[in-house]
């Protein structure tokens, strides 16, 4: 069992950051700050998951295949890929805030292009930029709260993720309401494109540059690190980047095509399988306890747990051939362990694999490893289907590449993670 330093973040001064000194930052100031960052990555979340339980409307208005469907429903993270190591080099040298900020803007933008889309060509262009902007966000969110949570990164991490989940659970309860409401999928696009802007508006005035820019190595200043390894690209770094490419193919596969898997596959009608959906957002919000558990145990042998537990839920839902219940029970389970465990721990472990001043490259390269293949997960996925069908595409992409993971999560050493009390 690997053990962390006991120390309350917030009970350290945060005055002195790497930009400079800026005036001391109150706990409510710290909690307002803290509460918009949240939010706009639930925004984030609503942008990505609002098209799955739209694509079979898409799809139809366009004339889509199932694998063009299937890419467009994850090329979103070929832009997110594209933006991880620059965005880890600019946080390494710039504002965070500044990163940040724009990040919102450009994410915004590109999902309110979306439904101008005249074909595959520019929609796809539409969802690798809007990809983008939540790829750079993502790599400042996650580097900023890693550095003034520092003792408290897996908790922190897991409260983002819990808002993560919050977009991912009501995206498709309202996304496919407002298409019902309107008669066109184009809606929830502008409304969750128009949310993002005005968040960004707000965090602008009230997200403080001390809760921002702090200095990793002002809060763990009196720690030394000789014993892990130079380079931010290390055994255990490396590993967990190879888990991490193989989590994000089998979940992100299984995001982008779950309702459409639903629909065509056990003839749920729209409504449910946005329920359902909904369900696997649900079970996100234990990113939580997820990351909680994460600053408290043996953080590999968490996410290796966490794998095994989806390779047995794929099962559960690509072979029983469940009716709604028992398929909402499923979706939970897969957004406990996907999104609420494996999402912020491996974020969390890739921050505590690298030396605290090289942070900023961590969490470029999570992004980029995460998110890089994940784009092309949906197209393999579809591919898979017209192969094999349903059943055992769910258990090759969402079963089987999953134990890869575990094997490479078998390389790494927590004995080298920077929160190790020596």
């Amino acid at each position: 069992m690997t053990h962390t330093a006991q120390v309350d973040a917030s009970a350290i001064p945060a005055a002195d950051t790497r930009k400079g000194t800026h005036p001391p930052i109150s706990r409510a100031m710290i909690a307002v700050g803290f509460l918009l960052i949240v939010l706009s990555y639930t925004v984030n979340a609503m942008d990505r998951q609002v098209f799955p339980p739209l694509l079979p409307d898409i799809r139809a208005d366009y004339g889509f295949s199932l694998e063009q469907g299937g890419l467009l429903a994850t090329n979103f993270t070929l832009g997110m890929a594209l933006a991880g190591l620059p965005a880890g080099y600019l946080l390494d040298r710039f504002r965070r805030k500044t990163v940040l900020l724009a990040s919102i803007v450009i994410y915004s933008l590109g999902t309110m292009a979306t439904p101008l889309a005249t074909g595959l060509a520019d929609m796809t262009v539409y969802r690798v930029v809007s990809g983008f902007g939540e790829g750079m966000q993502s790599a400042a969110i996650f580097a900023a709260m890693g550095a003034f949570f520092a003792h408290r990164r897996g908790l922190a991490f897991g409260v983002i993720g819990a808002g993560y989940s919050i977009g991912v659970f009501i995206a498709p309860l309202i996304g496919v309401r407002l298409m019902n409401l309107h008669g066109t999928w184009h809606s929830p696009f502008y409304l969750f494109g128009t949310a993002g802007l005005l968040i960004a508006a707000v965090s602008l005035f009230f997200v403080k540059a001390a809760l921002t820019e702090r200095s990793v190595e002002q809060t763990v200043s009196t720690r030394s690190y000789e014993y892990m390894p130079a380079s931010a690209y290390n055994r255990n770094s490396i590993a967990l980047a190879v888990h991490s490419v193989v989590s994000g193919v089998a979940i992100y596969g299984f995001l982008g095509l779950y309702p459409t898997y639903l629909i065509t596959s056990l003839h749920y009608t729209t409504e449910q399988a946005a329920l359902a959906m909904s369900l696997l957002g649900f079970g996100g919000m234990t990113a939580v306890l997820g990351g909680w558990l994460g600053d408290r145990i043996n953080q590999r042998n968490l996410l290796i747990v966490s794998l095994l537990a989806v390779s047995a839920i794929a099962v559960c839902i690509y072979e029983t051939q469940a009716g709604v219940g028992m398929q909402c029970v499923f979706a939970f389970l897969m957004g406990a362990f996907g999104l609420g465990f494996i999402y912020p721990n491996t974020n969390s472990a890739m921050q505590r694999a690298v030396r605290p001043q090289q942070i900023g490259r961590a969490s470029g390269l999570f992004v980029t490893s995460y998110y890089g293949t994940a784009a092309f997960s949906g197209l393999l996925f579809a591919a898979l289907v017209d192969s094999f069908g349903w059943s055992r595409a769910g258990l090759l992409q969402v079963t089987v590449l999953p134990l890869v993971g575990v094997a490479a999560l078998l390389f790494v050493r927590p004995s080298r993670f920077n929160n190790v009390v020596r």
